[in-house]
């Protein structure tokens, strides 16, 4: 040990740096940026485009592989965006420490940075200091120290001096009340600390090293487009090489370099018109919107992907402490055993400090002046003694000379208070019953009592040398959050399990679980229970238990991973360091945006700007909304792709020729990654449907391309793909017009087609034609519409059209295209009528 005297020379602070580094946490970059683009461009999409463009430019095509390229590099971006994660949570709890501290040294007091601070430093503390280290109390006087962030606890702890003996927080047997915590905040008194731990070996470097550890969690809409492209993927490769053979044979003709690009190229026509490329776009797109539309209901997305992953959500794990509750004393009950309640409430407030710190004093103050008793009225006379709180005697006092009178008002521990009372057993039995009682409610019980001095000279020189009369109790607690109980019913309503995760004590923990109407509130499990509880007694105690009490970090942890072992989809809510491995390793992190720690913030995927648990809810019926809307654009997406993947696949079958094709590799881009993302906004503008919170979550395994899904797709696509690809053809052969004309007659029957098949498939039940009406009262909905025409009439009439190789429509053809293009999808408002018809009730 230190002599905290002297502290440590200026040769051993220094020997001691060297050995154990400086007083920071170490920063590690997870991902660079060349390592997110390398792993982008090993994609079958980006490949299958990089070849592309490849061979355009070896067949002198170098527009067309110039514009191939251009979208390869948008949609690179796009990924790189939305995949790129800047993990800055390490940075705030590095932030979280005093930049500078007072030591001992050399037997003087002098302040350094403390990044300086090594193990066997005597630092000094006092009210307002974040302790930059975690050590050993010397010495203290009235020290007491917030430590919610790290404990969960509302009430600051009070501090003493290290002993021989083991002194835990109440209940817990991790956090120590003889030893302090870097990052903590000393509310009031002073202290020597000799430091112990510093740098990550401190418990805020411990939450460091557990966050840098947590693995990056693909979301369910990530694992299921995954397994999607993948098949597509396979099905692409397929084809790509039964059209290149068909090709190869059918262009006998040709030269022999010219015929295998040629063939090349056909096969690589087909695999695009097979691979949903534009699927990082729709998704970019739908997550963005989503994220602005929660941001204007006070919810803020960190991660673009949380937004989906909302609707997957089966459990809720939320913190008590700020969450669930508010994060402030207040005095709800008080029980009179002598006098009046306002006699009992004005010892109460002479008890008090006078201008207060502790946030129980000043929830006893605040109760007073409500009931008609104001500060100024309580203190206006003289102090003419102070008692302090001790830990010994866990009580403590103020003797007043006030209106004429002196008086002892004196509050703390029920049994501490009792014992200077003199009452009879009979008495104190009836004290105590009501103190259980009190508790058992979740309160945290204080006693009140006074004793009235004849002359200051016979004012006790301790408080345990008074002789009190007993006034009565009063009942503090840190109350719900209003609604919360709504918000409460709403999840479990919607299929979705509350767990409340806190460091506070089980009783009180039950207690407010049993307020807001939790499930199996009376179902704890302590951190000390969990301690002994191998991986496997965990999973099955996370399937009933609704309460873990008094847990630490490193618990917090371990409850998310066995909630995810046994297949949930986890959404973990605080706001505290304590709280942020947990939330980076929850499938969605929800931190509280006022209350919450930079550390927490930094370390979610979703942050709560009003901190109010409703939002949860809302934020929760929004991302299930927004997940309902993407499955009908990937319908969407895979009804548009069949006519194009029939288009490319029967034109080498029929013999036609290279030049004369319906679809080239830059006519599916223009679809793919133009015209269907554009039209895709519309149906993520789509409000949610009836009684979305009343099912169950979205599935995380299930298939995003359902069977349903797939068949309506399907019959979609094949309809569309007949039409465009039957008037091409007649045109080309047996009108025998210009191929560029034939062309354009058939694109833009899918043009339109993929214009009118958005509002048919918006929604389930309701018709395309009042779908439409919306568009007149919908902003976005409207440019979204317009930009699609204004893109169609200016590939068709403007110079560009040669750019694309096609040409301008007379206007009876483009009354047919318009024509022929709607009818191809609006045949699927007649199922919608059947659909209604057969699910009347008979």
């Amino acid at each position: 040990m230190t002599d905290y005297r002297t502290g440590l020379t200026t040769a051993q602070a220094q020997q001691a740096l060297e050995q154990y580094g400086p007083n920071e946490l170490t920063l590690e970059k997870r991902e660079t940026l060349f390592s997110k683009l390398f792993g982008t461009l090993k994609e079958p999409i980006f490949l299958l485009l990089l070849a592309a463009a490849s061979i355009y430019f070896v067949l002198g095509e170098v527009r067309d592989g110039l514009v191939m390229l251009a979208f390869v590099i948008v949609m690179i971006s796009i990924e790189i965006y939305q995949g790129l994660k800047t993990d800055r949570t390490l940075q705030a709890l590095k932030d979280l420490s005093a930049p500078t501290i007072v030591v001992i040294r050399d037997g003087e007091q002098c302040e350094i940075l403390s990044t300086e601070l090594v193990p066997g430093d005597i630092m000094t503390i006092e009210e307002g200091v974040k302790i930059p280290a975690d050590g050993w109390v010397i010495k203290e006087n009235d020290l007491s120290v917030d430590e919610s962030t790290l404990t969960g606890e509302s009430v600051a702890v009070t501090k003493i001096p290290r002993s021989d003996e083991d002194v835990f927080l109440e209940g817990s047997t991790h956090w120590r009340t003889d030893y302090v915590y870097a990052g903590t905040l000393v509310q009031q008194g002073y202290g020597l600390i000799e430091v112990d731990r510093t740098g990550l070996t401190t418990e805020y470097g411990k939450i460091g090293a557990e966050i840098l550890e947590v693995p990056d969690r693909p979301t369910p809409l990530e694992r299921q487009t995954a397994k999607l492209v993948k098949v597509c993927a396979f099905v692409a490769l397929g084809m790509f090489v039964v059209v290149a053979l068909l090709t190869y044979f059918n262009l006998s003709g040709e030269s022999g370099m010219q015929r295998i690009f040629d063939s090349i190229l056909g096969g690589i026509t087909i695999a695009m018109s097979l691979l949903p490329e534009e699927f990082p776009v729709i998704l970019t797109v739908f997550l963005s919107m989503g994220a602005a539309r929660l941001a204007k209901k006070n919810s803020l997305v960190r991660r673009l992907t949380a937004v989906e992953t909302l609707g997957s959500i089966s459990v809720l794990c939320s913190d008590k402490t700020g969450t669930i509750t508010k994060n402030e004393m207040e005095l709800t009950d008080t029980w009179v055993y002598d006098g009046t309640d306002e006699h009992m409430l004005h010892s109460m407030g002479l008890a008090c400090e006078i201008d207060p710190y502790d946030p129980m004093e000043k929830a006893m103050l605040k109760y007073c002046d409500e009931q008609g008793i104001s500060s100024e009225h309580l203190f206006h006379d003289t102090l003419l003694l102070e008692y302090p709180f001790t830990n010994e005697s866990k009580m403590m006092g103020h003797v007043w000379l006030h209106d004429g009178e002196i008086t002892v008002s004196a509050k703390g521990s029920p049994e501490m208070v009792l014992s200077l009372c003199g009452l009879p057993s009979a008495q104190k039995k009836i004290i105590s019953d009501k103190v259980n009682q009190m508790a058992d409610e979740g309160l945290r019980v204080i006693a009140i009592a006074e004793q009235h001095i004849p002359n200051e000279d016979a004012i006790p020189e301790e408080l345990n040398e008074c002789h009190l009369t007993f006034e009565g109790l009063v009942g503090l607690s840190d109350p719900p959050r209003e609604g919360v109980a709504e918000d409460i019913a709403r999840c479990q309503r919607a299929g979705i399990r509350v767990i409340m995760i806190t460091g506070d004590n089980g009783v009180t923990a039950s207690a407010i679980a049993r307020q807001i109407g939790l499930n199996d509130a009376d179902i704890v499990v302590t951190g000390q229970e969990l301690s002994h509880m191998d991986d496997g007694q965990l999973r099955e105690a996370v399937k009933h238990t609704a309460i873990f009490s008094r847990v630490i970090p490193e618990h917090k942890m371990r409850i998310v991973q066995a909630l995810q072992d046994n297949g949930d989809v986890v959404a973990m809510t605080g706001d505290g360091v304590n709280d942020a491995p947990a939330l980076k390793n929850a499938d969605i992190g929800i931190a509280m945006g006022k209350r919450g720690s930079e550390v927490a913030r930094e370390a979610a995927d979703l942050i709560l700007l009003d901190d109010n648990f409703s939002t949860i809810v809302e934020t929760v019926k929004n991302g299930r909304r927004i997940y309902d809307n993407i499955k009908k654009a990937v319908g969407y997406v895979f009804a548009i792709h069949i006519p194009i993947a029939a288009a490319a696949f029967f034109a080498p079958l029929l013999r036609i020729s290279p030049a004369a094709l319906m679809i080239m590799p830059i006519h599916v881009l223009l679809l793919e990654l133009v015209i269907d993302p554009t039209c895709s906004i519309v149906l993520e503008r789509e409000p949610a449907e009836k009684g979305i919170m009343e099912r169950p979550p979205n599935n995380p395994e299930a298939h995003i391309l359902s069977r349903a899904v797939l068949i309506k797709a399907l019959a979609q696509g094949i309809v569309i793909a007949l039409v465009s690809f039957l008037s091409y053809y007649y045109l080309l052969v047996g009108a025998e017009i210009d191929p560029q004309i034939a062309r354009s007659v058939g694109l833009g029957i899918m043009f339109m087609a993929s214009l009118a098949l958005v509002f048919v498939n918006a929604s389930e039940s309701e018709y395309a034609v009042k779908i439409i009406g919306k568009l007149m009262h919908d902003r976005v909905m409207r440019i979204a519409v317009i930009a699609v025409l204004a893109l169609i009439a200016v590939t068709f009439y403007s110079p560009l059209n040669g750019f694309f190789n096609l040409a301008p429509l007379s206007v009876p053809l483009l009354g047919y295209t318009v024509g022929a293009g709607i009818l191809s999808v609006a045949w699927f408002e007649l199922v919608k009528v059947f659909m209604h018809v057969r699910s009347r009730p008979q």
